[in-house]
């Protein structure tokens, strides 16, 4: 954001004040005392002849536009601050009589008055005035290209017709709101997060913003949405490949660590649906970057046959605590502490059903019934999956004092594949493995490829499955990364 020397203070002991505070109209005797005994300048955000000042004194300043307010990033009234040699130094908010004197140097301030009073928001925090002033001082850090609208278009339509959307409506980027979503993150507007395929085009963090504001995002769920889209253009993940696929993939984001408290994100009922603002804008914000910055369109170099929910956007939150298994992030490696965000490529969620199994080895064998149809029942090897597992199917492994490491050693046992079975031509279908399969026993999935994430409402004895993507050097790898503010 712009610089605060981009409205400098004079150098010396400056106050901020407006004439509708309270406080600055109680503490208006003290700075006409400080100017007299010491030196002061007053800067008046709303009247030039604020209160018991003289008509023009040489020590007021009008704060007409409220530049210097903006820039120096004044939020409270009256704030007392030292400038030298154009910098600020030091400063104290609201009235405090020992603070005010310590400041000063000066002895007996403000006598007869209250000992301390808060101060009030400056005008140039007010909601009314923010997004204006945002725009005014700090706009022309924006270097996207600007779209005028005839006065008589509808911005909703504008974005149809120009087909930045993905089939649903969007929120239009003005200046005020991309700004008010860079307030987001520390970083820079025009830093570099990704080259973004299947254009390879460099994105910013602004154009990032942008997209995230058209999602529908909050300005607090843009590190997720950096995070996400630096994942998601890594060699590993191969999005274009993703894209390019005749599949019904998309990049499905798993959140884990703090960060799912901070953000409301939902780990309970619904997880996988609507209602929830993080969950559902967050993901769609990674589609629409994708679309509208590296030209993956459907009917372009998105090529899937049917589709999939999933390529809309699919973010969801790990329900860590409720969990009997180490999180999600803690088996990819990660501190407990750590926020992270995950990319699987994946398809649209499958329901899982079982109402009936009361031990760990019976629901542990359905599970494994459920995956060997995983994407096709002639294919191993060659996929990963998701298990979405509810609280009440988690019961049982906690009953049963299973980690995860159980729970998985025992599911890839049961997820060993006759070679014969599959192979092209067995059972009269044409589709299958080659031959040199058969004789053989199989893993239904390679290692590492069963990704274990805990979820839903505690009422319901059901879980879901999510298919994956080709893996590996011809597909894509799930790829995790700690989300930086």
């Amino acid at each position: 954001m712009a610089s605060p020397q981009s409205a400098p203070l004079p150098d010396g002991l400056v106050a901020v004040v407006h004439k509708d505070c309270p406080t600055c109209v109680l503490v208006a005797p003290v700075l006409a005392a400080m100017a007299e005994r010491v030196g002061i300048t007053v800067v008046t955000q709303d009247d030039p002849d604020f209160p018991d000042f003289p008509q023009a004194a040489p020590w007021v300043v009008h704060d007409e536009d409220l530049a210097m307010s903006w820039h120096n990033r004044i939020e409270t009234v009256p704030t007392l601050l030292r400038v030298d040699n154009g910098t600020e130094t030091d400063r104290i908010v609201g009235w405090s009589r020992r603070q005010w004197e310590e400041f000063s140097g000066l002895d007996d301030l403000g006598g007869g008055l209250p000992d301390f009073r808060p101060g009030c928001g400056s005008l140039s925090v007010d909601p009314n005035l923010s997004d204006e002033l945002a725009v005014r001082f700090s706009g022309s850090i924006l270097k996207s290209r600007r779209i005028e609208l005839a006065s008589l278009e509808d911005d909703i339509e504008a974005m149809f017709d120009r087909g930045f959307t993905d089939g649903m409506p969007v929120v239009p980027p003005t200046e005020a709101r991309v700004l008010r979503m860079l307030e987001g993150t520390s970083r820079a507007p025009d830093e570099i997060v990704a080259v973004v395929p299947p254009d390879l085009v460099e994105c910013s963090v602004e154009k990032v913003a942008v997209n995230a504001v058209m999602a529908g995002c909050r300005p607090e769920y843009l590190p997720v949405v950096l995070t996400a889209v630096a994942a998601a253009c890594t060699d590993e993940f191969n999005m274009h490949g993703l894209l390019a696929t005749t599949m019904p993939v998309g990049p499905i984001l798993i959140v884990n660590g703090p960060i799912r408290a901070e953000l409301a994100m939902n780990s309970g009922a619904n997880l996988l649906g609507q209602g929830n603002r993080a969950n559902s804008t967050i993901g769609r914000a990674l589609q629409l970057v994708v679309r509208n910055v590296g030209g993956g369109r459907p009917g372009g170099v998105d090529r899937a046959t049917q589709g999939s929910p999933s390529k809309i956007g699919l973010c969801f939150a790990e329900d860590e605590e409720g969990s009997a298994f180490d999180t999600y992030a803690e088996s990819r490696g990660f501190d407990r502490s750590a926020s992270t965000v995950t990319l699987f490529p994946g398809e649209g969620p499958r329901l899982m059903f079982d109402q009936k199994s009361r031990s760990a080895e019976s629901l542990t064998k359905h599970f494994a019934e459920m995956l060997r149809v995983n994407v096709s029942p002639r294919m191993v090897m060659q996929m990963e999956t998701v298990i979405v597992m509810s609280p009440e199917h988690m019961a049982r492994y906690r009953d049963a004092g299973w980690d995860r490491a159980r729970f998985l050693a025992e599911l890839e046992a049961q997820l060993m594949v006759a070679g014969d079975d599959i192979v092209a031509g067995a059972d009269g279908i044409e589709e299958g493995m080659p031959t040199l399969v058969a004789g053989r026993q199989l893993p239904k999935f390679p290692p590492g490829g069963i990704h274990v994430v805990h979820g839903g409402s505690r009422a319901g004895l059901f879980s879901t499955t999510i298919a994956g993507w080709v893996t590996g050097a011809t597909g894509s790898v799930t790829v995790t990364k700690e989300i930086t503010r």
